[in-house]
């Protein structure tokens, strides 16, 4: 054999295991990552209906509830009972959040509309959560659809007739609203949607994900991480632009929300005002002191300007 060839096998040879370890390497950060961003953080809720009726009294009568999503899973979530016949509104938190998060407004909202409220944790969120990992929109649509199911199966006091009428509403933030977009596709009773802080695409709510679990804002490894959570998924997980969902909707009212904790999704939220076909129908204001990312940390004035934009739009347009 010559000893050029030789000399190639031997560096091949000695190459091999620096390769191996570098393959394994990679897929064992790859596999570090895909758990991660599918598990979401879990805290304990920031107030339940428990220590919420310590402060405003017994009359808040909100129930633990269970259901099953379309796709058989189960499901979970608080729900305030409405006025019989009245509309009901869902109230959908973002990334790494959990149905406390919009506990004080959907409260407020029945205060002032008496519609039935439902607070779900979405999938992979909360403690213990029924279903152990997040589809990061990919399944989110169809668990908001599931609720929806839930609410319409729900009867009055007296048990003669439905208790939630036949329009709902529902409030989203990143996550959640980009949920609440794509189910509005399939279900035409959803009439009415505040939108808070929208990203331009499931990839970018991915990569956001993705960056905040490894701490690196590098396009390689976005582009991996998502290589790696589309096969975890298995086919579970679509690369869907909001645009172009906007764009198939038609006769919802919608108000898009965002403010000036919201970094990179305001300009993603804002971006979103060309694509619905019926711009009479849309409201948008991105200017806000604060989005619904950071709602329970806002201080009281604050917090109320936001939930005020929020119960105004319902009361006029659901009813």
């Amino acid at each position: 054999m010559p000893p050029r060839r030789k000399l190639g096998k031997r560096l091949v040879r000695s190459l091999l295991p620096i390769i191996f370890v570098i393959v394994v390497a990679v897929l064992v950060v790859l596999s570090l990552i895909v758990y991660c961003i599918s598990r979401p953080p879990k805290n304990a809720y920031l107030v339940t209906p428990q220590t919420f009726s310590q402060i405003s009294g017994p009359a808040l009568k909100v129930t633990d509830e269970t259901w099953t999503n379309r796709d058989g899973t189960r499901a979970r979530g608080w729900l305030l009972k409405g006025a019989e016949g009245a509309p009901g509104v869902v109230l959908l938190h973002r990334y790494g959040a959990d149905r406390s998060y919009p506990f004080n407004l959907g409260v407020k909202i029945n205060e002032t509309t008496s519609f039935t409220i439902l607070w779900p944790d979405m999938r992979g969120h909360g403690m213990n959560p029924p279903v152990r990992w997040s589809s990061l929109s990919g399944r989110d649509d169809d668990d908001l659809l599931g609720a929806l199911d839930f609410l319409r199966s729900l009867k009055s006091d007296n048990k003669a007739t439905k208790l939630v009428g036949d329009r709902f509403g529902i409030y989203g933030v990143e996550l959640g609203g980009y949920a609440a977009l794509k189910a509005a596709q399939q279900d035409n009773q959803i009439k009415v949607m505040v939108l808070d802080s929208i990203p331009r695409s499931s990839t970018e709510l991915l990569d956001a994900a993705i960056t905040n679990c490894t701490g690196i804002d590098n396009q390689l490894v976005k582009s991996l991480g998502r290589g790696a959570t589309q096969i975890y998924m298995m086919g579970a997980y679509k690369q869907t632009s909001a645009c172009e969902i906007a764009a198939s909707l038609r006769d919802q009212r919608i108000m898009l929300l965002s403010g000036a904790d919201a970094g990179y999704l305001i300009g993603s939220t804002a971006s979103l005002k060309n694509c619905f076909p019926n711009p009479a129908n849309l409201d948008i204001r991105t200017d806000l002191p604060l989005s619904g990312l950071n709602l329970p940390s806002a201080t009281g004035e604050q917090g109320e300007g936001y939930d005020r934009i929020v119960i105004d739009f319902f009361d006029r347009y659901l009813r």
